[in-house]
């Protein structure tokens, strides 16, 4: 697995047999939290397309996954993602299908129902 941070706003996984690597188009792109979060959001949607892909016999070798996300303020935060398949191979009777599949990862499902979080600090 491969992430690329293609931007302050933007990275691309690809699915580069071995370790995952995590890797920036400019050096002054720092891994961030919102890259971190936008990674995990990624995997889990190319997780279940790949399984979905398998089960349907479809190839997905060349599927890769772009997100981007745009800020919004008060209080500063993700105000929206946008999450672009690439999937030359994918027949074009799947492809409403496969944008269904994604919907159902559960990274997707938890930002769409965001969890309660608690913080305290420990003695």
């Amino acid at each position: 697995m491969k992430i690329t941070l293609l931007s302050e706003e933007r990275i691309r996984l690809e699915a580069i047999p071995g370790p995952m690597t995590i890797e920036a188009e400019s050096a002054e792109t720092m891994y961030s939290p919102f890259h971190m979060v936008a990674s995990g959001l990624a995997t889990c949607v190319y997780s279940v397309l790949r399984s979905w892909a398998e089960t349907a016999s479809i190839a997905a070798e060349d599927l890769t996954i772009e997100v981007g996300w745009q800020f919004a303020g008060e209080p500063h935060r993700v105000g929206s993602y946008d999450l672009q398949l690439h999937w030359p191979s994918l027949p074009e009777a799947r492809r409403n299908a496969a944008q269904r599949v994604a919907g159902l990862c559960p990274i997707h499902a938890t930002l769409h129902h965001p969890p309660e979080i608690r913080v305290e600090v420990a003695q």
